[in-house]
């Protein structure tokens, strides 16, 4: 990179920055009396000249839509008329105003400003539409206070300590644009009016309010106008005046920083912002840009461009988009030339955190740094390319001079095009009405890239300073759409598109295609850019054109050469990487619109090939170089990488050379193929087939048209590739043999593999097809010079026997045998005497004869081949025979006859070469005699196979033995010979029983034993254990007990039990062979069951050997077998008692299933149980036998045998069988046939009370009365169950089921037994009610607290209704009388009684108890323990009424929690004590005439001060003594609630409020439980029926602390001081926070609120809106993460973060200074950090979270609202040790939530103000009632009341939150407070 070093520092003239300072500061100090404006809102209208302009919303909590008015009237659509009621509003309401609150406004506009440098970026983007052609922005920075500047005149230490150690002052930034306008200064003061004009970006009228992020006070100066903003509480203001001192024509915008500690940016800071600066320059029509800080010019842009020039369009081009809403006009090209300037010290960078001294000052101006415009660059987390140090970089060791100059240019091109709209009137109006202004008639969109030229002249090289700069506006990989400036939307292809019609999102980052109308504007417009990007690319191709023509090759016709293609190239790799498209982003759908455009504004699309450029369809892809088809256009293969090629490629547009093309080629050409080109094609289609991408047919289609000359020789013979069919191997076949004429030459083929030849379709030549030509075309194409005849050439006869032998291995048997056959009867071997047949030739090694043919001449031909031919080594086997055996003639030469013996031995000399068929002859010919019993061979010659060797053991045998002289040898060479020729040593298997099944029949017992001697001596040696011994079926095994019986080894075993069930049994002294003689000790388990099915046991002994035998088996007795065997009648059982057996009784055979074992006690003549020994009674067991029936099949036989039952067991044991079977109910239920069984059968037991005859009696000894048992169905059974009162009435007349097991009542009731409850009928006749229904209530109140306490230890299965549905669905009432008269269905008999208590249903869901007024607890109990369990024993009625008869005390020391009970009867007997009417009437009057006398105070103007109040008490005070007398009747000083309390918190009246407290914190902590009572609350007496009395602990006496006499406050004073409080609220935005405990003694108060805990927590994550931090302890500890924390806990944080929007909304506190905390075991609760709010998760989570889940979420509302109010208290005081905090509760959370909850709950609040018109002290509610209630709770707060506030808070909690706030609710709340106003003694829990 070129740099230009100065000698000198450069600095910038200070002319117009001093100029605008002065005038900043001058019109700073102007006089107040400078015209004052409101910022001016959307409607165009001012707001009002007061401070405060915006009127914060009043403090209300919204209603739930469920309760709200309007959810009444849509529940009546069908009877409201809407359209009445709109009028109706109309006329009669009220106007008025929405407000805004202008600092949220602006904070939220600015939320919606993502991006960095968003300020700078407005700045610019004025500038542009202003006209400017140069932006100066300068920083002015402030000295550090803590490292003194140096003390030198070089200037790099200055510089270099001002970017490490100075800060930002403020921002200047200055352009020479058009000065501003009136209209320009009024829509400077406007939110949401944008720029109207259409040819301008600015629509939403919202940018310039981005200098609000960083400055509090921006300046703005254009000409001899200024204007200053500046705040008033949350209104925004400004001032405007011309000046005539100051003159100047540039527009300048002067921002103060807002936090004065931001450090200057530096190093990748500083650099972030020169590359945002650099991006500026692209298509913002500024020409100079510069950033200066202080007097250093650190960076300077400049563009040039020369003019554009008209861009021809081709007119294939379609110029209107799909929509027709665009059409592109003319198209232009203009150069940029972009010039950067800096200083060295932009290329240095330093350590902020080392430099800066401490970490403190690191951290603390880092985390203002990031705050900086909005949203600061993320540089430290953004993957930004810092500059790195390489030779044109800069840094603090190499460069001394931080202000010596660099200088660097970069050049590119735009092509810009005038875009003409059509937009129909709906379009345009919607458009119009979204951005305030029409859509333009005429647009641009342009188009940024850089070719290669622009590129090369750049000449950057990478990486470097420059590189890096410039990287930020060249386009690479992808670029960006442009709307003024950069967004975020890539384009998809490599050039930046600006499209300054765009609409984009509001922080115009992202492009709007979420609406309709701005979605169809918008893809018109991409369509547009897309059609613009396809001209650019017809242009580059045009461009190639123009040069292309210079080359001669192509102007030939001819395809590029290699030089010229090197010179084009490179552009086109540049021009094509520009044009891939790749998926854009963040919105994927954009780029596909424009790349959509692009494709299809033209059908033609050119690109360029190895002929040019020429249209992309008829070019193709060629992956080698493919010179047999040059004529063919290819892609230059440098070319083939390239993106835009890739893309073409996978869309299938661009493709492969193809085998058409190659054909078309071949059949067009007017040429033939080389030799080098033919070899070239065949590896291109081995290739391609290899591949497997062309197809055999493919390939010949290729092969058919090709012409070869083949002129390397003098032949110059032409080929013609359809007629080749074969190749050859070189290693097989030589290539100078003669070849057929389908062969192609070897040179063709050399560098083919097998693989290619066989995908080419050639075949390799083999030996065989080879020699067959030679031999068989030897007569029909005669021999020539090429092709000599083998069989009279010897020479060529032994080259081709040579080839022969050498494939000859290769070859199959099939070849082997037709290459025999063809060349046996052919004269092809030379021999000594001439050329001879195979057959007559012989080897040399042959010399018995003299006269015999030997070949010659054959060296290298292997002996096998020429064996295989047929050439002899041995003698022919006849010959042999006949000459040498015969007897007519001796053989010449030889001697005597040979016998088989000398044959024998001449056969072992020649065996290896004997032929085969010699051999097999040899086999067949019968050559030796057998020997006779005097061992002299016979006369009769044997083959071999039918003899066997001679040996002793074989002649014993019996087998005819091989006659041999002498000592046979068996492993001698003549024996291995016999053996060969099938000689036997040993007798087969079969052949071996045969002889002793033989001997074993004729009796020859020594023959028979020699010859299983012999098959066990030889079982291994003689291969006899591979004999399957099962499949013999000739018995020769003699067996035990008879040696004349013999058996097969299958049929005979060696255990000796089998007998027992009649098996054989081997001989036994054969035992120990029986495994070589195949035997086995066993039969198969198939067959032993079967022989026992077959024949079961004769006896119990017998039963006993046999299921013994059994069970050592057991192992092998599968689930099959035992399926069988347990339903088969096996097991004897003893009967009748006719002796036909050993034991003297009959045998019954039974299953074993159906057998039981043992001696079956009260069973056992009922069931059969037997017992045959442990080890036989294991195989019953197994076959499925118990040990005692089961349930259900004890349940079968009842049913079918009850009498025999009951019969063998009496009573008792009988009841103890029906329990058994009732427990398995469960199963038995299954069974669907048994239950109907049960149903119907009389087998169940049932008792009646009166004897009769033919029934067994038993005295019931609990009872004392006779009860007659009897067997019975179901249907006729009477449960009783708990109903034992009636049953006493009725029981001669029920026939009872058994009540002392519920398992047995159950059972009988699952059976259809119905229930005595059931039957009887009841019919009530009550007396007159009571005048007096206190008992009833006092009941109704007792029953109420005591059922949770009886059901607490129930289980809920048992629980009919629990204690919330005693609560809504039970009432009480009392009558003078109860007859109640009782009948059983179907008996006449009926009862009448009196009663003190009964149960009556009224309605679906509600029942009563009707008592007397001397009521019994036990008539209450009866009928309540009914009711409340779903079935009651006498046992519940009584613990029942042992908890009504007993008093809590007394329940409390047997052991139940009573707490709860105690704590609130405390309270009602407080509050019942103190409610005494005479008082509560009297009070009533008094304060009625007050709130008459306040209101018409109030229509004469409010509240007088001091003297209204001497004369006339507030409105509120409760009655009491003299306003200047205290309780003792000495003098006290005059108070009142308002005053008072904000005395407390710090505000004096005629004088401003304290300010609050910085950095403070305030914790509540402590007591969550607060008191509890543990008074005695009386018990019920029932003589009385009235409650004890509770006597009342005395209130707790605080001193009187004198307070200084106190000016009133009004109420509207009040609201602002509370509204000052909440609005003080901020949000924690430290990831962290820490401090140290503090404690401090209170004096003055008893309070647990005075201590401060130490925290260290830890910001975890956000949910729900709000911020989670954790205890750093916590996280150590559990070793877990905040994201692992927040997801386990997802659903409380959830919840408490609800309860927590809940409360804020009550107080309109901003959610954001609402934040939660996690710690481990503190006890804090909530504290207050710096006016951020923190709550506790761990005590939301152990005291509400059960009640949220459960639906409950007022409690906690209730409690979380008084902690949220305590710490808003806070605000105006931080501690808890200042006799300004008020004492807890605060009054805050006692007047202001309760009147929100009031105000925003009731509908009747604007009932009310419509019809009284008036205002009462909140502010807020117009209603009469309500103002008196907020008076009440006033002065009971004033008096220290606590316990009426607290009431009233009560009453609005459950009438105002859960639904809408009626007139009794006020009455009932009002009530609350005035008998509360009796009590100067409570507690409210929920607080702190």
């Amino acid at each position: 990179m070129s740099r230009l070093l100065l000698a000198s520092v450069t600095r910038k003239p200070r002319t117009s920055f001093t100029l605008h300072n002065s005038l900043y500061d001058h019109l700073r100090c102007q006089p107040s009396r400078q015209k004052q404006h409101g910022v001016r809102l959307k409607s165009g209208k001012p707001s009002s000249r007061k401070t405060e302009v915006v009127k914060p919303p009043p403090l209300t909590k919204p209603t739930a839509p469920q309760d709200s008015l309007f959810s009444r009237i849509t529940g009546m659509a069908t009877r409201v008329d809407y359209d009445a009621l709109r009028a109706q509003a109309v006329e009669t309401g009220n106007d008025e105003a929405v407000t805004v609150n202008t600092r949220g406004l602006i904070d939220k506009m600015l939320a919606r400003y993502p991006r960095e440098w968003s300020t700078l970026r407005e700045l610019i983007q004025n500038a542009a539409d202003a006209g400017a052609s140069r932006v100066v922005i300068k920083i002015e920075t402030s000295p550090s206070v803590r490292v003194p500047s140096p003390q030198t005149e070089d200037p790099s230490p200055r510089v270099k300590h001002v970017l490490q150690h100075h800060t930002i002052r403020k921002w200047v930034v200055e352009n020479n644009g058009q000065r501003f306008r009136p209209e320009d200064w009024a829509r400077l003061k406007e939110i949401a009016n944008g720029n109207p004009d259409e040819t301008k970006i600015g629509a939403f009228g919202v940018g310039f309010y981005s200098v609000f992020s960083i400055s509090e006070n921006p300046f703005v100066s254009s000409g001899s106008e200024a204007i200053e903003f500046y705040w008033k509480g949350d209104a925004l203001f400004t001032r405007r005046f011309q000046h005539g001192v100051f003159q100047s024509t540039d527009t300048t915008f002067i921002l103060p920083m807002r936090d004065p500690h931001i450090p200057v940016p530096h190093g990748a800071e500083l650099f972030t912002l020169c590359q945002f600066l650099t991006r500026s320059m692209a298509f913002v029509g500024l020409e100079s840009i510069e950033l200066c800080i202080d007097d250093w010019r650190m960076l300077r842009l400049q563009k040039f461009m020369p003019g554009p020039v008209n861009i021809e369009i081709a007119t294939d081009i379609n110029r209107t988009s799909s929509d027709r809403l665009m059409r592109l006009g003319k198209v232009t090209q203009d150069a940029i030339q972009l010039e950067a300037e800096w200083i060295a010290a932009l290329q240095w960078s330093t350590n902020l955190r080392t430099d800066r001294g401490t970490a403190a000052v690191s951290e603390t101006t880092t985390g203002k740094l990031t705050s900086l415009f909005n949203k600061w660059p993320k540089m430290l987390n953004q993957n930004i390319e810092k500059p790195e140090q390489d030779g044109n970089r800069a840094s603090t060791d190499t460069v001394k001079n931080l202000t010596a100059v660099y200088q660097q240019k970069a050049f590119f091109h735009v092509n810009k095009a005038v875009i003409e709209t059509s937009v129909g009137r709906d379009l345009s109006t919607e458009i119009q009405r979204a951005r305030k202004k029409a859509p333009p008639r005429a647009t641009t969109v342009a188009y940024l890239s850089q070719s290669y030229d622009e590129r090369r002249a750049s000449n950057i090289e990478k990486p470097t300073m420059a590189s890096k700069l410039f990287d930020s506006v060249t386009p690479t990989a992808t670029g960006y759409i442009y709307i003024g400036f950069q967004t975020l939307q890539t384009t998809g292809l490599g050039a930046h598109l600006s499209i300054p019609a765009l609409i984009p999102t509001v922080e115009r980052e992202h492009i709007d295609l979420s609406s309709t109308h701005i979605n169809t504007w918008n893809i018109g417009l991409l369509r547009a850019a897309g059609i613009l990007a396809r001209i650019s690319w017809s242009s580059a191709m045009a461009d190639f054109r123009r040069q292309q023509s210079k080359y001669a090759s192509i102007s030939h016709g001819k395809a590029f050469t290699a030089k010229e293609l090197a010179e084009i190239i490179p552009a086109a790799s540049l021009a094509y990487e520009t044009f891939n498209w790749k998926p854009a982003g963040p919105r994927s759908d954009v780029g596909q619109y424009i790349e959509k455009a692009f494709w299809l504004s033209s059908p033609e699309f050119e690109i360029l090939s190895s002929r040019g450029i020429i249209p992309y369809k008829n070019v193709r892809i060629a992956p080698i170089e493919l010179s047999f088809i040059d004529e063919l256009p290819v892609v230059p293969e440098p070319l083939l990488k390239a993106g835009l090629i890739k893309s073409l490629r996978e869309g299938g547009d661009l493709t492969e050379v193809q085998i058409e093309d190659i054909v078309w080629v071949l059949e067009n050409s007017k040429r033939t193929r080389t030799p080098a080109e033919l070899q070239q094609l065949l590896v291109y289609l081995a290739g391609r087939a290899r591949a497997k991408t062309i197809t055999r047919a493919d390939i010949r289609s290729v092969l058919d048209v090709a012409i070869v000359t083949d002129d390397e020789d003098e032949s110059s013979r032409v080929i013609q590739l359809r007629q080749i069919k074969n190749h050859i191997d070189p290693n097989k076949i030589p290539p100078d043999m003669p070849l057929p004429p389908s062969t192609i030459p070897f040179k063709y083929t050399k560098t083919l593999s097998k693989f290619d030849t066989d995908a080419l379709g050639l075949q390799e030549l083999q030996s065989l097809d080879w020699i067959c030509w030679l031999v068989e075309d030897q007569n029909t194409s005669g021999h020539t010079a090429e092709k000599p005849n083998i069989e009279t050439n010897p020479a060529f006869a032994s080259s081709v026997l040579r080839v022969l032998s050498k494939n000859w291995s290769s070859l199959n048997a099939e070849s082997k045998a037709i290459l025999t056959s063809l060349l046996d009867g052919r004269t092809i071997v030379p021999t000594r005497f001439g050329m001879k047949r195979p057959s007559e030739a012989y080897f040399s090694s042959v010399k018995v004869f003299d006269d015999l043919p030997i070949i010659q001449d054959l060296a290298n031909v292997k002996e096998p081949v020429l064996a295989a031919l047929g050439v002899r080594k041995t003698l022919e086997i006849g010959v042999v025979l006949e000459r040498l055996m015969g007897s007519s003639s001796e053989p010449r030469g030889m001697g005597s006859r040979w016998s088989h013996v000398d044959l024998i031995k001449y056969l072992v000399s020649v065996w290896p070469d004997v032929p085969e068929r010699d051999r097999q002859r040899l086999k067949g010919t019968p050559i030796c005699p057998s020997e006779m019993s005097s061992g002299k061979p016979t006369d009769e010659k044997f083959q071999v196979a039918n003899l066997y060797e001679p040996s002793d053991s074989l002649r014993r045998l019996g087998l005819p033995t091989l006659q041999w002289p002498g000592t046979y040898h068996s492993e001698s060479k003549e024996g291995k010979l016999l053996r060969t020729l099938g000689l036997r040593d040993a007798p087969p298997y079969s052949d071996l029983v045969q002889i002793i099944a033989a001997a074993g029949q004729s009796r020859d017992t020594s023959l028979r034993d020699y010859g299983i001697r012999y098959l066990i001596e030889h079982h291994q040696s003689k291969g006899y254990n591979e004999s399957r011994t099962t499949e013999v079926k000739t018995p020769f095994l003699p067996v035990h007990g008879s040696d004349d019986k013999l058996s097969t080894p299958s049929e005979c075993f060696t255990n000796e039990r089998v007998g027992l069930l009649g098996f054989a049994l081997l001989s036994k002294h054969l035992h120990q062979y029986a495994a070589q003689l195949g035997v086995q000790s066993d039969p198969p388990m198939e067959r032993c069951i079967r022989r026992l099915l077959r024949k079961p046991p004769q006896s119990k002994r017998h039963a006993r050997e046999i299921f013994a035998y059994m069970t050592s088996r057991l192992g092998l007795i599968t689930n099959d077998h035992v399926n069988t065997l347990a339903s088969a009648r096996i097991v004897p059982v003893g009967m009748d008692k006719k002796p036909t057996d050993d034991d003297g009784s009959r045998l019954r055979y039974a299953t074993p299933r159906m057998c039981f074992l043992g001696a079956g006690g009260d069973f056992k003549n009922i069931f059969d149980f037997v017992d045959f020994g442990p080890e036989a009674n294991m195989f019953l067991l197994r076959c499925g036998s118990k040990h005692e029936p089961s349930a259900a099949e004890i349940a079968h036989l009842l049913t079918q045998q009850p009498a025999k039952f009951l019969d063998e067991l009496d009573v008792p044991k009988y009841m103890d069988i029906l329990v058994q079977v009732a427990k398995a109910w469960d199963t038995l239920k299954s069974d669907a046939s048994l239950v109907e069984a049960m149903r119907k059968a009389p087998f169940l037991l049932a008792a009646r009370e009166a004897a009769s005859e033919g029934m067994k009696e038993q005295e019931d000894e609990e009872e004392g009365a006779a009860k007659t048992w009897q067997l019975a169905k179901a249907s006729e059974i009477i449960i009783i169950g708990d109903d034992i009162i009636n049953y006493q009435l009725f029981k001669s007349y029920v026939l009872a089921a058994p009540q002392q097991d519920e398992t047995l009542e159950d059972f009988y009731l699952h059976l259809g037994a119905p229930t005595l409850g059931s039957l009887i009928e009841e019919r009530q006749k009550f007396g007159e009610f009571t005048s007096d229904q206190t008992v009833a209530l006092k009941l109704q109140s007792m029953i109420h607290e005591r059922a949770r306490l009886y059901l607490h230890q129930t289980p809920k299965e048992s629980i009919r209704h629990d204690a919330k549905w005693v609560e809504k669905s039970l009432s009480i009432q009392a009558v003078r009388s109860i007859v109640v008269r009782t009948s059983l269905k179907g008996q006449s008999m009926t009862h009448t009684q009196h009663r003190t208590a009964t149960l009556h249903r009224e309605g679906s869901n509600k029942w009563v108890i009707y008592v007397t007024a001397n009521y019994e607890i036990w008539d209450v109990s009866q009928v309540l323990s009914h009711l409340l369990l779903r079935r009651s024993k006498p046992g519940d009625a009584m613990m029942l009424e042992s908890i009504l008869r007993s008093d809590l005390r007394s329940l409390q020391r047997k052991g139940l929690n009573i707490d709860k009970i105690l704590r609130q009867k405390e309270r009602e007997a407080k509050i019942a004590q103190e409610m005494h009417q005479q008082q509560l009437e009297q009070e009533v009057r008094i304060r009625r005439e007050r709130e008459s006398a306040q209101d018409e105070i109030e229509r004469q103007g409010g509240l007088q001060g001091p003297d209204v109040r001497e004369k006339d008490s507030m409105p509120g005070d409760f009655p009491g003594p003299s306003p200047g007398k205290n309780h003792d009747g000495g003098d006290e000083e005059p108070q009142n609630f308002l005053t008072d309390t904000l005395k407390k918190w710090g505000f004096d009246f005629g004088r401003k409020p304290q300010s609050a407290l910085t950095n403070r914190e305030a914790h509540t902590n402590g007591n969550r439980d607060g008191p509890s009572g543990d008074q005695d609350m009386g018990s019920l007496d029932p003589e009385r029926g009235t409650h004890g009395s509770v006597p009342q602990r005395p209130p707790s006496e605080i001193p009187p602390t004198p307070k200084p006499p106190l000016q009133a406050m009004s109420p509207q004073q009040l609201q602002s001081q509370l509204q000052q409080a909440i609005r003080s609220c901020r949000p924690h935005t430290s990831s962290s926070l820490r401090s140290q405990p503090e404690a401090h003694k209170v004096e003055e108060m008893h309070t647990t609120c005075d201590v401060k805990p130490g925290m260290n927590i830890l910001y975890a994550g956000t949910t729900s809106d709000i911020r989670v931090f954790l205890d750093q302890d916590f996280l150590t500890s559990t070793q877990s993460s905040g994201d692992q924390f927040i997801a386990a806990n997802r659903d409380g944080l959830q919840h408490f973060a609800s309860v927590l929007h809940d409360c804020a909304t009550i107080y309109n506190v901003s959610r954001e200074s609402v934040h939660v905390f996690y710690d481990i075991d503190s006890d804090t609760i909530a504290f207050n950090r710096a006016n951020s709010l923190f709550f506790n998760y761990r005590v939301f989570r152990d005291e509400h979270l059960g009640m949220m889940q459960k639906g409950d979420k007022i409690k906690p509302i209730c409690r979380w609202s008084s902690t949220m109010a305590h710490e808003l208290s806070h605000n105006l005081e931080a501690d808890h040790n200042s006799l300004n905090h008020p004492p807890p509760p605060p009054p805050f959370h006692k007047t202001y939530s309760i009147i929100c909850l009031f105000h925003a709950s009731s509908p009747l609040t604007a009932q009310a103000g419509k019809t009284s018109g008036r205002n009462t002290a909140c502010g807020h509610l117009k209603s009469p009632s309500l103002a008196r209630l907020l008076r009440l709770m006033q002065n009971a707060a004033n008096n220290n009341n606590n316990g009426a506030v607290e009431a009233a808070a009560a009453a609005s909690t459950n009438t105002g939150v859960n639904k809408a706030t009626t007139t009794t609710d006020i009455t009932t709340a009002t009530a609350s407070i005035e008998s509360g106003g009796a009590s100067s003694q409570g507690d409210v829990r929920g607080g702190v």
